[in-house]
């Protein structure tokens, strides 16, 4: 499986981004599809995940209500859509694949490369 992320940049606090990951190669084994982030300095850390056969999505509370995952299937593609955006947002934002739903990032199996977004004050 091969994830390519984009979308990443710099934004104010309260803007918006938007981040798509398009995923390829043998997507059978790849229920969960999500994101990570990491924090200068931090661990990487769960933000959210989508199923991709039933929509199903969960978030860590710090972006709920702000953060939307999303996925076009045609297009082998998910979504996170950032709203109300806040300094501690700042990391690099990775997107994941994994056979099962999971917010511990060792467990997860196929990684996109990361994408940085910087939100200033």
């Amino acid at each position: 499986v091969q994830l390519q992320a984009s979308g990443g940049g710099l934004a104010h606090a309260g803007g918006s981004l938007k981040l798509s990951c398009a995923v390829s190669g043998d997507t059978s084994e790849t229920y969960a599809r999500g994101w990570f982030r990491q924090a200068p300095g931090k661990e990487r850390k769960f933000v959210g995940v989508i199923g991709w056969t039933d929509g199903r999505t969960y978030y860590v509370d710090s972006v709920k209500g702000r953060f939307t995952i999303s996925r076009d299937n045609a297009k082998n593609t998910v979504y996170l859509q950032m709203n109300g955006l806040k300094p501690e947002d700042t990391a690099v934002y990775y997107c994941a694949a994994n056979r099962f739903m999971t917010d511990d990032p060792t467990r997860v199996s196929s990684w996109g490369q990361g994408t940085l977004v910087t939100v200033s004050s």
